[in-house]
């Protein structure tokens, strides 16, 4: 059987793996939900949803540090990974190792066509057609509650020291246009910004991200002294950057945020 990924490249499979490891987070919470157990044999240290496949599965590394002699040991047939989340000189020897399916996910309809795809891949076509429409839905209706709002103007910080934004082209800009808010940021990808550069953009909000960085109350304390008219939020990252069967949960978080933060007045 012949598949293609997300970068247009093609893979054959004999028949329906049986032996995947996975080596993005949001994926491998994918597989779990699509009725996979057994097939996955290894995942990352990052890989923590769900809890039963973080404590008993084979870890491999992380997701930009793989142990390929590990996983070279324990004879995949198919390999998960992501063009922005691994290595591409990782990628290039998991090649000679196994097939290697690569996502490449820069919004909410990426996410959809790999959910899709790994559905045929992985041989789960119901049930990644169920989950893409239970996903399908809860937008739909978050959009219902978002439209005709005008958007309040989100900083998105994943990173301090120096702080770092999500900006534009990103799969995160495109769940902060879904949930109603407009990015602050217009530079692509994820530049890093200075206190002066803050201050001159006066957003209306700061999302401090749950991960990678843990953010904590002395950040948000530090932000609110150059920015006292700016709300400072502490929000659930997974949510808005996982693009797998998280998605499903992520427009009831996101409808909650929208509310919550639409009725705090602007000047605190």
């Amino acid at each position: 059987m012949e598949f293609t990924d997300q970068l247009n490249r093609k893979i054959n499979l004999p028949s329906a793996p049986k032996r995947i490891v996975s080596i993005v987070p949001s994926q491998t919470e994918l597989l779990h939900c699509l009725g996979l157990e057994m097939e996955v044999i290894g995942n990352t240290k990052f890989c923590v949803h769900p809890q039963s496949w973080f404590r008993n599965k084979t870890r491999v590394g992380g997701t930009k540090n793989l142990n390929l002699e590990k996983i070279a040991s324990m004879q995949p047939d198919l390999v998960i990974a992501n063009k922005e989340e691994n290595d591409q000189s990782q990628i290039e020897a998991l090649e000679k190792i196994a097939p290697v399916w690569i996502s490449d996910i820069n919004n909410l309809d990426d996410a959809l066509n790999m959910i899709t795809s790994v559905g045929a891949l992985i041989n789960k076509k119901a049930n990644a057609l169920k989950l893409v429409n239970e996903i399908k839905a809860g937008f739909e209706k978050l959009k219902s509650i978002t439209t005709g709002t005008v958007p309040k103007s989100v900083l998105y910080l994943i990173w301090h020291n120096p702080y770092m934004a999500v900006g534009s082209e990103t799969f995160i800009n495109d769940m902060l246009s879904a949930s109603g808010f407009v990015n602050a940021i217009a530079t692509p990808r994820y530049p890093n910004i200075d206190i002066e550069e803050l201050t001159d953009l006066a957003p209306d909000i700061i999302f401090l991200s749950s991960e990678p960085f843990p953010f904590k109350q002395k950040h948000i304390d530090e932000l609110q002294k150059v920015l006292p008219n700016t709300i400072i939020e502490m929000i659930d990252g997974e949510m808005y950057s996982w693009y797998g069967s998280r998605l499903k949960k992520s427009p009831i978080y996101f409808e909650t945020l929208f509310k919550k933060l639409n009725s705090v007045p602007l000047s605190l």
